[in-house]
This record gives structure tokens, C-alpha cells and sequence, in this order.
């Protein structure tokens, strides 16, 4: 709560929570933002208040009462709370049906969406998102008068169906209670939609409730807030919205879209072959990062890519021989999103051979609550971040992992971080044994398997291990609910 001086507006008497006071309402402060401002009667400490934008998630007014819903900190960087506050008006139920007219006045010129359809996973993570939509979530959006319709998702791959197929002009956005899985079947539903054009400018939150929660790390953390599920609410109910970068991947007639990472090697292995440690919760994957450190495995394979501005001097350059440039078959797609359009001569590209002990690319900065694998992405600056990791002895590899958190392992001589307009990954064999390939992983979802690797069952992965899978982004496709 803040102390501005609100411009222009008489004093009105009334009983705060029962203490007598003076209290103003003002929709014109000298600070620009709509406040509630209060003082007790005979009180020495400054007047206290309520930004309307920023601390306020509802209000209504009964007989001479009007209640006063608010999510605020009790100290500056303070967890937020819930608090109610009842103003008694003295001058009876008229006063009072004014200031609540006023009052819903103003939350509604903040442009906050009414209706919103959750979709919960209640298999993410530590198999607690219901009992945390119960518990946090449900009340925050009932305080702000948030209309929510619910589905639970029941096997992997519904989400996507959902969003194909959702009536979305019944919705102001779509919120995600899961991990990062359920976002990414998300947004490849909505773009596989023939109205994908206006489906994809649906606003869609993210609330952490699974293991990684790396696109709600990386909205929250981007506006100092704090990785919770209540400021991840409170953040969708304020409507604030940020465009985001999407990936198209390419192999082939095969297509998947991406809005967080695309792995292989170090960490697709930990990631993927992590999942019977589920139950550690977010601790698996240190825990599985340490065992694949000790046995460290490279790989054999090269990277081609378009650098951004700056990054040119990274790579050799590709001969046209080694013209990298994939074409993408969309026919069978004809009616949904077909990538962006993105032309690239040969003299733009660059390439990188290995071994590599791990390649990333990633779109937001962190790729977990804990691991900040990109600190310079941006959400919508139309690049993608490149991560790459060759030979590297196990006991620094081991301390760049332990600077994951801040962002710091990149200024390792070890690792080459640069920015790209298009990438181009060619995964190989193992260096140890010729016989076993890797695993390539898109926001947590293996789509290709070389052969001896965990849970292998090519006919169900999307895409071969071996050739070349491409990488476009398409900059500000995607809308999503951010703090400010």
C-alpha cells in the first residue's frame, strides 16, 4: 500500500473495519493511479491506501457498507495477502452505492477478463494441482468476480484437444494450473485450428502447480515477483499481457510448436530418463544431473544456424553444398498454422560441429523455478537462445550447474551462448558407442529417440533421431497474462 496524495476530493466519514475515519476516493491522483486512500481518527501514522490497479482484486457495495477485496503486502517485498476491508458510510446507503459504482467503474476500465477457462493438471508435478486450485486459486478469482469454467485434463495430449476445439468466444483467456506441459499441448492446439489467426490471440496465464514451472518463473521473475501461485492469479486477474515468441519445429511433413526450449543431449537426458524420480518433486533434477555427471555421456552431431546481430563471428560458414535450409510440406496442414515465413540465403548460415555434451535452445530465460539457462531471452524479440556445451571436465561441468540459478554458468569459457534468427540441430550417436543415439526434447516432450535410449518406441515419437529438425521463430505470436 502506498501514500499518494489524492487531487481534489472531499473527505468522507466513515468506519473502517469499525474504527472511525476519513476516507477519499479518487480516480485522479497525482501518481496516475486510481486510489482508496483512509484515516483513522486521531492517528499520528500517514494516511494509508489502495492502489485500485495494483492492490485491489474486487469490490461491492450493501446497504450503507461497501466491501473493499484487496491482495496486498503487509511490507514492501512482502508476500502478498488477502485482506477485506469494510467502509461504513456515514452518510448512509446512497454514499454507499456511489462509491461502488465508482469502484467497479474503475476495475473494469482495466480492461481485466470476466470469464476464464482453466484447464488443471492433476497428474503434474507432486499430483496436487486440484487441491492448490481448491485451496489458492478458486477464492482469488471469486474475490475478483472472475466467471471459471474448469476441466481437468485426464491423459497426455488432452489439453490439445481442448484447445482445437474450445469454444473461445465464450472466454476472455485460458489459464494453465500444471507445469509447462499443459501450455505447450495449449498452444498447439490453438494453432492447429483453422482460425488459428484469431484463436492464437487469446491471452493464456500460467500457474505454477507442476515440477519445472519455467514459463511462470520466467513471467514473474521478469517483474520481480515472486514464483507463487498466488501472484501467478493475481498477476491473470490485473490482465496485463505480454506478446511471446513461438518456435515452429520442422522434420519433414512433421511439425510441433514450441514455446520454451528444444534439448539435446545433457539436459534432454535429464530431463526425459528423470521422470521415474518424479515423486522428488523439482529435486529430481539435480539429483539425475549429478548421476549424469558422473557417467558423462557425448555425442557426435552439428549444428547449423542464422546468428542475430552481433553473434556473426560464431561458427564457419556453410558452403552451399551444405545448404541447411529445410523446406516444410504444410499440405497436410493446409487449414492451420504453417510456420512463419522466414527466408534465409546460404551466406547466413553458420555451422558448429561436434562431440557436444548438450545442446539447448531456449525462448524464456529461466527453464526451471531454479535454472536460469538464458538469461539474456527476451519474451518477444524474435531470437532464439543458443546453448552450447562441448568438451567440458566433469568437475566444472559440475560448478556450472551450481551456477545455473543465476544465470552465470554462460560466461564459462566452456559454453557458447548466442543468439539465432533459425537453428538447425543434426543429432548423432553416442561418442562412448556408436550404437546408441540420444534424445531430442521439446518443452519436456521427447519427439525423438535414437536407438538404446530410455523408453524407445520410435513409432510413437513424432520424429526420427537423426535427421535434421529445424528451428523458426515467429517473434510476438502468442499473448500471455504477465504481472505488469
Amino acid at each position: 500500500m502506498e501514500d499518494r496524495q489524492a487531487a481534489g476530493v472531499a473527505a468522507t466519514k466513515v468506519r473502517v473495519n469499525g474504527t472511525p475515519a476519513e476516507a477519499t476516493l479518487s480516480t485522479t491522483t497525482t501518481g496516475g493511479y486510481p486510489e482508496l486512500r483512509w484515516r483513522c481518527a486521531g492517528a499520528t501514522s500517514p494516511a494509508r491506501s489502495l492502489s485500485l490497479e495494483a492492490d485491489v482484486l474486487g469490490a461491492e457495495a450493501s446497504g450503507k457498507e461497501v466491501v473493499v477485496r484487496a491482495f496486498v503486502r503487509a511490507r514492501p517485498g512482502g508476500k502478498r495477502r488477502r485482506r477485506e476491508y469494510v467502509f461504513e458510510m456515514a452518510d448512509g446507503e446512497g454514499a454507499a452505492a456511489a462509491w461502488g459504482e465508482t469502484l467497479r467503474g474503475c476495475l473494469d476500465s482495466f480492461g481485466r477478463p470476466k470469464r476464464l477457462f482453466v484447464l488443471i493438471n492433476p497428474y503434474g508435478g507432486k499430483r496436487r494441482a486440484s487441491k492448490i486450485y481448491e485451496a489458492e486459486i478458486k477464492p482469488l478469482f471469486e474475490a475478483a468476480g472472475v466467471q471459471v469454467t474448469t476441466q481437468e485434463t485426464r491423459y497426455r495430449g488432452h489439453a490439445r484437444e481442448v484447445a482445437s476445439s474450445l469454444d473461445l468466444a465464450r472466454y476472455d483467456g485460458i489459464v494453465c494450473v500444471s507445469g509447462d506441459g499443459v501450455l505447450v499441448e495449449l498452444v498447439n492446439g490453438i494453432l492447429q485450428r483453422s482460425d488459428w489467426e484469431e484463436a492464437i490471440k487469446m491471452p493464456i496465464g500460467v500457474v505454477p502447480a507442476g515440477t519445472g514451472n519455467g514459463m511462470a518463473k520466467s513471467l514473474l521473475h521478469a517483474a520481480s515477483e515472486t514464483c507463487s501461485v498466488s501472484d501467478a492469479v493475481f498477476a491473470i486477474i490485473k490482465g496485463h499481457k505480454q506478446a511471446l515468441d513461438v518456435c515452429t519445429i520442422v522434420q519433414g511433413e512433421k511439425t510441433v510448436f514450441s514455446v520454451l526450449s528444444t534439448t539435446w543431449g545433457l539436459v534432454a537426458d535429464v530431463d526425459i530418463e528423470s521422470e521415474k524420480y518424479r515423486w522428488m518433486g523439482s529435486a529430481r533434477f539435480d539429483f539425475y544431473a549429478l548421476v549424469r555427471i558422473i557417467n558423462l555421456r557425448r555425442y557426435r552431431g552439428s549444428v547449423h544456424f542464422v546468428p542475430a546481430p552481433g553473434y556473426e563471428a560464431y561458427g564457419d560458414p556453410v558452403k552451399e553444398a551444405e545448404n541447411p535450409i529445410m523446406e516444410q510440406n504444410g499440405e497436410s496442414r493446409a487449414c492451420s498454422y504453417q510456420g512463419p515465413s522466414a527466408e534465409f540465403q546460404v551466406s547466413d548460415w553458420r555451422s558448429i560441429d561436434g562431440p557436444f555434451v548438450g545442446v539447448c535452445v531456449y525462448n524464456v530465460p529461466w527453464a526451471a523455478e531454479n535454472a536460469m539457462a538464458a538469461p539474456e531471452a527476451k519474451f518477444s524479440d524474435g531470437y532464439m537462445d543458443a546453448v552450447l556445451l562441448k568438451d567440458c571436465p566433469k568437475a566444472d561441468l559440475l560448478a556450472l550447474l551450481l551456477k545455473m540459478s543465476d544465470g552465470s554458468y554462460v560466461k564459462s569459457p566452456h559454453v557458447t551462448y548466442l543468439k539465432v534468427k533459425s537453428f538447425r540441430l543434426s543429432p548423432g550417436q553416442l561418442v562412448e558407442d556408436p550404437k546408441r543415439g540420444g534424445i531430442v526434447d521439446v518443452d519436456g516432450e521427447v519427439v525423438a529417440r535414437g536407438e538404446g535410449t530410455c523408453g524407445r518406441n520410435q513409432d510413437q515419437d513424432l520424429m526420427a533421431y537423426g535427421p535434421s529438425v529445424q528451428l523458426t521463430v515467429h517473434q510476438g505470436l502468442a499473448t500471455v497474462y504477465c504481472p505488469k
